[in-house]
């Protein structure tokens, strides 16, 4: 099985750290987060990883090597200009007929990967894996008819969606047709084109951990989530 990892972010939110640290290898607990990933990766059958780089893509390049330690095949894809998740994907090259796994590189998760791509129909585009979050509103909600008059109110109630995760099955057959080599794209934009051209998108629901690790205050959770159950991403 092949993997996409999209590494190639600026970190904004995480700064200062990302002025000398890519995000991918910001640490939580003694690992950079990358690191969690293609370890799980290699744990759940998947051979080949591709990291889409590019902020500071040499210091990626230099933690993660080629893979070896880990057991699996890493090589890399560098952006020139910044293409957004999806069209960084139209330069991944040797793709065969098997659907793949995009990740984002700072997402903390014990989701079975493996799972989500043995279960993504090859005449489906893309599969969005997805998971419950719940949203707590720091101030009364209220609903109002159009002259005025309260019709329901609520004090800081918690609401709850279910949100996609950051990872992604494609069938490669989504990456010929509807990514231009050199298009700037984002994977919102790439799931709005295959619905809009017909094709079906489904989603991959999963009762699981999940942090976007990609704001200090998650981060710091992750770390400490990282620590104490260590054994729940990494069990090996």
């Amino acid at each position: 099985m092949r993997a996409i990892i999209l590494a190639g972010g600026i970190g904004s939110r995480l700064k200062p750290f990302t002025f000398t640290i890519p995000k991918p290898l910001v640490p939580i607990g003694e690992m950079p987060i990358i690191e969690v990933l293609i370890r799980q990766l290699a744990s759940q059958g998947f051979d080949r990883v591709t990291i889409s780089v590019g902020h500071l893509a040499q210091l990626v390049r230099a933690v993660c090597g080629d893979g070896g330690r880990w057991g699996v095949d890493i090589d890399y894809l560098e952006e020139e200009t910044p293409l957004g998740t999806a069209g960084c994907l139209a330069l991944v090259g040797n793709l065969d007929e098997d659907p793949f796994l995009v990740v984002n590189g700072d997402t903390l998760t014990d989701l079975d990967f493996a799972a989500a791509v043995s279960q993504h129909p090859l005449d489906a585009g893309i599969s969005i894996c997805t998971t419950d979050r719940a949203v707590a509103i720091d101030y009364g909600v209220l609903e109002a008819d159009d002259d005025g008059v309260l019709q329901e109110y609520r004090e800081k109630p918690t609401l709850e969606y279910r949100v996609s995760m950051g990872v992604y099955v494609l069938s490669p057959w989504v990456i010929r047709e509807h990514i231009a080599v050199g298009e700037r794209l984002d994977m919102p934009d790439l799931i709005e084109r295959v619905m809009k051209e017909g094709h079906q998108v489904r989603t991959h629901y999963a009762d699981v951990f999940w942090l976007d690790l990609g704001r200090l205050d998650d981060l710091e959770r992750g770390d400490t989530v990282f620590r104490s159950q260590r054994e729940r991403f990494l069990p090996d």
